[in-house]
């Protein structure tokens, strides 16, 4: 799975800008699949001159022109070809855990700190995907609500083994 896979789908259910499209890879994406603009549209223009895309500009009033891309029938083709490969291994970044592998050298107060700045991005989150979960679960495919689920769940997963973590390292949850 990569950029292209990835836009591929969202151009898939119809047109978007390049902007839409980092829109939607911000939430519910994001928890398990991110790309930056630097990304996005080297992507865009690479996917146009394979043929997978076309673009065309819509002329905006008081604004610039925008850029808007659909999925051509190669392109379609494309995205069918990877829902047929096979799934790939997980990959996992975290700079988090690089710090905390690292840890020995930091001093604990640091450490405790990092920890509780991630329980607070890890509730964050599963509360974010909790809400969307109620907004959208009504006509969801199973397999978006699937995808929530396990984002919940990691969060939640994440969240208590992080506030163990605190506990044995403070002797406090807080």
């Amino acid at each position: 799975m990569n950029s292209q896979d990835v836009i591929l789908g969202l151009l898939h259910r119809g047109p978007l800008s390049g902007y839409e499209i980092k829109q939607k890879l911000e939430m519910p994406l994001s928890f398990f699949f991110d790309a930056s603009f630097g990304t996005i549209y080297p992507t865009l223009a690479k996917m146009e001159a394979m043929g997978y895309i076309v673009k065309e500009s819509v002329v905006q009033e008081g604004r610039p022109n925008k850029n808007v891309y659909s999925l051509t029938a190669e392109g379609k083709t494309q995205f069918e070809h990877y829902l047929h490969s096979p799934v790939e291994k997980d990959s996992y970044r975290s700079d988090f855990l690089v710090r905390m592998f690292f840890g020995e050298y930091s001093d604990e107060e640091t450490l405790a700190d990092w920890i509780r700045d991630e329980i607070r991005k890890a509730e964050s989150a599963a509360a974010h995907l909790d809400q969307m979960k109620s907004d959208w679960a009504e006509g969801m495919p199973a397999s978006k609500t699937l995808c929530l689920a396990i984002g919940i769940e990691l969060n939640a997963s994440k969240g208590h083994t992080l506030r163990e973590a605190l506990k044995r390292l403070t002797g406090s949850e807080a």
